[in-house]
């Protein structure tokens, strides 16, 4: 008769709970992320970023048009996506680490054209990458700057959070 011993659940979690999966969107963020990633290491043609990363597993998982939304929209406005980070970073965004700069980048775009995601969503959901696939605290350096970036591009929502919040 052997004895089996029941390993104890992890402490951050409940025994017998399983983390929520992620949504498509969190997903497609992630891929576009890895998207950038490359494109901003390699310079490669977003086309070719594109086809591979629509070939990665998982891909089917994803919210394709917002993926394509992200990657695309991202690499096309690179400049007044800079232009705006550059007034609220502490250095060159030549000078960000590739993965702060792609998560930089996708909030920032998501907060310039997707005035359907919340505010405080787009933010919470680049810092959520930045924990993901940046450094050690990369994820406050992110909040703060997207703070910055969201009361500039959209001053009215913002506002109204914080008068709420009064």
């Amino acid at each position: 008769m052997t004895d089996t011993v029941k390993k104890p659940a992890p402490a951050h979690r409940p025994a017998g709970k399983r983390p929520p999966p992620k949504s498509t969107r969190r997903r497609s963020r992630e891929v576009a992320l890895q998207g950038l990633y490359e494109w901003l290491i390699s310079g490669a043609d977003a086309g070719v970023i594109d086809a591979h990363m629509h070939e990665q597993e998982g891909f089917e998982k994803c919210d394709a048009a917002h993926f394509d939304t992200l990657l695309h929209g991202c690499i096309a406005e690179a400049a007044a996506i800079d232009a705006v980070l550059a007034r609220h970073v502490d250095r060159k965004t030549t000078e960000l680490s590739p993965i702060e700069h792609g998560v930089l980048m996708i909030g920032t775009y998501e907060l310039a054209h997707c005035v359907d995601i919340p505010y405080r969503v787009a933010i919470n959901e680049a810092v959520e990458l930045a924990k993901s696939f940046g450094g050690t605290d990369g994820h406050k350096y992110v909040n703060g700057v997207l703070d910055k970036a969201a009361l500039e591009l959209r001053t009215a929502e913002v506002e109204a959070s914080r008068a709420a919040r009064r």
